[in-house]
């Protein structure tokens, strides 16, 4: 029976975002990210029990500044499941938000500054029991990989990017990170997802950007967060649409649930007879 099949699963290493474990055997988890302002303490708990209450395995909320991570103590406190830290560039708001509590920091090594400021992000999250995910994106790739391969995003300078930024965690004894390449484009996002997956076993976080409203971007996470779960690339997944976040993890299911990877609430089937 064809809804017997089990896809393959890439190998990968296994790590842990708080309690959920990432990689290796574990089940593939589900995510999404808080669109309200993190210093909305109250805003932002109710809606992570939203989308806890929808399944969501991690959550990820965004870390601008000070009073965003000074946040972060209240918030994880009230929700069940593990928060992770977007940090955008400043390396104080990643050792902030592993005191304050994050499971994850969203960082790039390269983006926060000098070798010793990478140091003490590495030594908070050691710390504090705080893993890490490498985010590489299309639209955000470092000009001097842009100038080596013509001026144009492509899946070779996504990975090369990724890599970079791996080797400076794994330069500093700290091994407990996942990585993603993310494009909006589905077939640079494909690209770069199959030779990452070659290249590493660490292991990936599935996207792609910027996907668009709720028709719009579930047909383009569809059909490019499919084709690489079908090739057994992928540990965990976010949806990015803009609309209710909840909407988001209610896709990630329907995704797994297609492939038999992983099931959430009732298959309901429609066909003429």
């Amino acid at each position: 029976m064809h809804n017997d099949i089990k896809i393959p699963r890439r190998h990968s290493r296994q790590i842990r975002v708080g309690k959920v474990l990432v990689g290796g055997d574990a089940p593939i988890a589900v995510q999404s990210m808080t669109n309200t302002l993190t210093t909305d303490i109250q805003g932002t708990i109710e809606q992570i029990q939203a989308l806890e209450q929808a399944g969501a395995d991690i959550v990820r909320v965004s870390i601008p500044d000070e009073a965003s991570s000074a946040a972060l103590k209240d918030i994880v406190k009230a929700v069940q499941v593990p928060i992770v830290a977007d940090i955008h560039f400043h390396y104080k708001r990643g050792i902030e938000a592993a005191i304050n509590g994050a499971a994850c920091l969203r960082i790039n090594p390269g983006n926060i500054g000098n070798k010793e400021r990478v140091r003490e992000v590495i030594q908070a999250a050691k710390d504090h029991g705080c893993s890490m995910r490498i985010g590489v994106n299309a639209g955000s790739l470092e000009t001097k990989l842009l100038d080596k391969y013509g001026g144009e995003p492509c899946a070779e300078a996504m990975v090369e990017s990724a890599l970079h930024h791996a080797r400076i965690l794994e330069d500093n004894d700290f091994l407990d990170f996942k990585i993603s390449v993310k494009a909006s484009n589905v077939f640079l996002a494909i690209d770069a997802y199959r030779q990452l997956a070659k290249a590493c076993d660490y292991p990936l976080h599935l996207g792609i950007t910027e996907a668009g409203g709720l028709q719009t971007g579930t047909v383009k996470s569809a059909i490019g967060l499919g084709m690489l779960l079908y090739d057994g690339i992928g540990d965990t997944v976010r949806v990015s649409l803009s609309a209710d976040p909840v909407e988001e993890i209610k896709v990630g299911y329907e995704i797994l649930k297609s492939l038999n990877i992983r099931h959430r609430g009732v298959n309901i089937i429609s066909c003429p007879s």
